[in-house]
């Protein structure tokens, strides 16, 4: 889990007291129906801090706020390909389970890139800019929005960012001329930040 889950659980506590019609506009609405009021208040007031950013391209537009975020742990797969100037590890897709803040699946995260909740409800995301933090781990990235689907905590979504990333990265060898189509898993983590338009 991330290094400030603490801060954030600390902030839901003394937030709690918040009204539920703020967050209409964000799509706790369309909440998964395991989820009780509760469940949905106390997430919903970790939205306030905007999470510390590796660099400005990353940023979120004016005009939309942070709804929820999923902790991923899983693997990005590679496939070693040829081109016309050699062969090399390509990313294929990630596959990865996603979690809440209590530990609990979430959701699952898969080709696309898709981000699927428990609910059924689907988004699918347009990479907009990523930034290198970690030489050891794969980039952070923002995202738009392309399409959602369902009527779920997906309904909603219009940028996501994919921080506070572990691992994934491409292996630096096995990929040559007698290992074309060849695939890898290689672990990783990451934690994704989920964002809706502001109430007007």
């Amino acid at each position: 889990m991330s290094r400030s889950r603490l801060s954030r659980s600390v902030l839901a506590c003394c937030l709690a007291g918040s009204s539920l019609a703020t967050f209409a506009c964000s799509g706790a609405e369309d909440s998964s129906p395991e989820e009780s009021e509760t469940d949905t208040l106390s997430e919903s007031v970790k939205r306030a801090p905007f999470p510390a950013l590796p660099s400005p391209t990353l940023a979120v537009p004016e005009g939309n706020r942070l709804a929820f975020y999923l902790d991923a742990v899983g693997v990005q797969i590679y496939v070693c390909q040829a081109s016309a100037t050699g062969v090399a590890w390509t990313l294929k897709a990630p596959e990865a389970t996603l979690y809440d803040q209590r530990g609990r699946v979430a959701g699952t995260h898969y080709a696309g890139p898709t981000w699927q909740a428990n609910d059924g409800s689907k988004v699918v995301g347009t990479r907009l800019a990523g930034f290198t933090d970690d030489p050891s781990a794969i980039p952070a990235l923002l995202l738009q929005a392309a399409s959602t689907e369902g009527a779920g905590r997906m309904k909603h979504v219009t940028y996501i960012q994919r921080l506070e990333t572990t691992g994934g990265l491409a292996p630096s060898t096995g990929c040559d001329a007698d290992h074309v189509n060849a695939t890898t898993r290689v672990d990783y983590t990451a934690t994704y930040y989920f964002y809706s338009a502001k109430c007007k």
